[in-house]
């Protein structure tokens, strides 16, 4: 072979085994994608709480799981005890069915509690504590009825066993539902646990 081709084609194949060398230094395999979903917001201001109103929880959705998030609502505190019960449950049912804040969605929340649901009180022979959606609790998702539940119960909303007696539009009888551990780790597939509350 002529020896000037030669040396060409060598000098040729140094910048080729040198890109080949840099090319094994990139990283090909990232692992998986960094999950959005991370369920964490950033501690609420307690001065501006106490300015807005009355702090409390709701249960949202979060990576198919429960988790509890801050608000806060107005109630009078003149309110009578019954007439306050309803009026609580009502503003937590209303803070359920609204959008989450940007926050929330950033951080992964959503809610399954839809559309313009209502509460009153408990209907004649009702436990007293009974609270009446005006959905059917069995027409809701198992999301759904877990959400609502589970901030019922943590509230001044429940009794003081943290049981919450629900209702619905007819006069079927009302049950008593409980927020167990089982419903806030799993509510897709387990849904609060329920027995009839008898009347009064």
């Amino acid at each position: 072979m002529n020896p000037r081709l030669t040396a060409l084609l060598a000098l040729a194949a140094v910048p080729l085994a040198g890109c080949g060398i840099r090319s094994t230094e990139v990283p090909t395999n990232f692992g998986p994608a960094p999950s959005r979903v991370h369920c964490s917001l950033s501690e609420p201001d307690p001065s501006q709480q106490a300015s807005r109103g009355l702090p409390v929880q709701v249960f949202l959705l979060c990576g198919s799981q429960l988790v509890a998030v801050d608000r806060t609502v107005r109630v009078p505190d003149s309110t009578a005890d019954a007439a306050r019960r309803v009026l609580v449950a009502q503003v937590l049912l209303d803070e359920l069915q609204a959008t989450p804040s940007a926050a929330e969605k950033e951080a992964g929340y959503t809610t399954d509690v839809r559309g313009a649901m209502g509460v009153t009180g408990p209907r004649r022979n009702d436990p007293d504590e009974t609270l009446r959606l005006t959905t059917a609790p069995t027409s809701l998702t198992s999301y759904a009825l877990a959400q609502i539940v589970c901030t019922f119960s943590d509230s001044a909303a429940a009794e003081g066993d943290g049981s919450v007696i629900l209702g619905g539009p007819t006069d079927t009888p009302p049950r008593r539902y409980e927020c167990t551990d089982e419903v806030r780790t799993r509510p897709g597939s387990n849904e609060p646990p329920s027995t009839e509350a008898g009347t009064t």
